[in-house]
């Protein structure tokens, strides 16, 4: 037989579609065609793939070789194509029985000695091909990853496994949902925080409303090791949560097995470009934002971000998905993030501090907090001061709450929310705020009186009314009190807001 076809797959944002590689053998001079969008990754495939043939035994055809990846239109990159490619040329040249192939999806990137390496989104392609009903055959280090879709997925380590599977003569091994199960990972623990009660409170709230939090203090005072200890107080992620994570995790080659299910912690460095935190690139990949999806997306000295690095963030708190568009390619990404920051109060760090070390003059201050904008501050829940503590404090031995004792209400708080309205408090819309959120008699009175006092826009409003309702789930009550929004009003009044 001539030709032969064997599925496989491409990458289109999340998606992953069909790719049908088609091998034809002809007479004529030996050469080797591909076609049908390729980048250079792909277009490099024809050496990796001679060399992987004549190394495992198999004979090279001294023929005109035209492989097309189809379809056309659609962008090819990465070496996953190599494996595909690689068991078409044998079917083709009738090394391999051809009618095996029909029942598999393969992907994998080829070495010289015809070993198979891992390969990027191997998640997100086993999910699409058990739509189809098609068994994927992966590398097996991919292979671990791919299995947490819940399909079977076929592991093999070398070309070879696979021509010998496809032949009949020795299986290749299969990996379900409970060869990967993930392990258990070790959190910091909220009890090896002194001090900060004001802080370890708000980090419980949001946590259990998913809120995001700005923590403002001096250096040292313990908002990184605050922010380090959110993840140890939510829940593991449901099912489809974790699935969608670690697709995304997936694209970008960052997906641990172990870590599945746990909410992911992407903590980018000041210097992250705009590319680099929402995505982008000629073939569009996901960026910081995305792949804390269902997670957290911790920004440490936030004023040193560029503005219009920080910006870009706006959109994507409000809808929960960014959308990127380039001359050739458009690709959207899931985007539902839980923002922590951190920031001092001035350049060097100690304004307001009890030690009066701060030098900055009003001017330098108010410029620097001027770096981020009234619409990017106004989008952030909770906003707090941390002051740096006092000897006592530092020599006094932890005495706090454990994660595990604080994560107990907070799972606690977010079955309220979800028996409630399906989702967590900060994702209520406006009409749901004004059903669900509406503080009685005393607690509007304040909330009035906060609006005039603060001059707090329309969007600030409604997210002091999610918090209270996260406060007044945390406590079991049924409505929203004065309490409830005195504490939330009390969150917002950061000096740099």
């Amino acid at each position: 037989m001539s030709l032969a076809i064997v599925h496989s797959r491409g990458l289109d944002g999340l998606s992953a579609p069909e790719v049908s590689v088609e091998v034809h053998l002809a007479g004529g001079l030996p050469g080797f065609t591909l076609v049908g969008l390729a980048d250079a990754e792909v277009r490099e495939a024809r050496d990796r793939v001679r060399a992987a043939l004549q190394n495992s035994g198999f004979k090279f055809p001294d023929k005109r070789i035209t492989v097309n990846l189809a379809p056309a239109d659609l962008p090819k990159e990465s070496g996953r194509f190599d494996l595909p490619i690689a068991l078409g040329i044998l079917a083709a040249s009738g090394q391999l029985p051809a009618n095996a192939l029909g029942d598999y999806e393969f992907a994998g990137e080829l070495s010289l000695t015809g070993a198979l390496r891992p390969i990027r989104g191997a998640l997100a392609m086993t999910l699409a091909a058990d739509r189809r009903g098609r068994r994927f055959v992966l590398p097996a280090e991919s292979a671990r990853e791919a299995a947490l879709a819940g399909a079977p997925v076929l592991a093999a380590e070398t070309l070879l496994a696979v021509c010998s599977h496809l032949a009949g003569q020795e299986a290749l091994a299969v990996l379900h949902t409970d060869a990967a199960t993930p392990q258990t990972q070790t959190l910091a623990d909220l009890a090896d925080v002194r001090g900060q009660t004001q802080a370890k409170r708000v980090l419980e709230i949001a946590a259990a409303g998913g809120h995001s939090l700005l923590l403002a203090g001096p250096p040292g005072a313990g908002k990184s090791m605050l922010a380090a200890r959110l993840p140890g107080l939510l829940p593991p992620l449901a099912r489809d949560e974790a699935l969608e994570s670690a697709a995304i995790l997936s694209l970008a080659g960052q997906f641990r097995p172990e870590a599945f299910g746990a909410p992911p912690l992407r903590q980018p460095h000041h210097s992250a470009s705009a590319v680099a935190l929402v995505g982008g690139g000629s073939t569009p990949r996901p960026g910081e934002i995305s792949l804390a999806h269902c997670g957290i997306l911790f920004l440490d000295e936030l004023p040193e971000f560029e503005r219009r690095v920080l910006e870009a963030l706006r959109e994507p708190l409000e809808s929960g998905r960014i959308h990127i568009s380039r001359a050739a390619r458009q690709a959207e990404f899931p985007a539902r993030f839980q923002l922590v920051a951190a920031m001092n109060p001035c350049p060097c760090g100690f304004a307001g501090d009890r030690s009066g070390r701060c030098r900055c003059t009003p001017e330098q201050v108010a410029r620097y907090r001027g770096r981020l904008s009234g619409p990017l501050l106004d989008r952030i829940d909770l906003q707090i001061e941390v002051p740096s503590l006092d000897a006592a404090d530092l020599q006094r031995l932890p005495d706090g709450e454990s994660s595990a004792t604080v994560r107990a209400r907070v799972i606690a708080a977010r079955e309220r929310q979800l028996a409630r309205q399906g989702k967590l408090n900060t994702a209520l819309s406006t009409a749901e705020i004004d059903r669900l959120c509406t503080p009685d008699a005393a607690g509007s009175t304040l909330a009035r009186h906060a609006i005039d006092r603060l001059r707090l826009s329309a969007r600030a409003y409604h997210r002091i009314l999610r918090v209270a309702r996260t406060i007044a789930d945390l406590a079991d009550l049924p409505c929203i009190g004065e309490d409830q929004v005195g504490e939330a009003v009390q969150y917002r009044r950061f000096a740099g807001a």
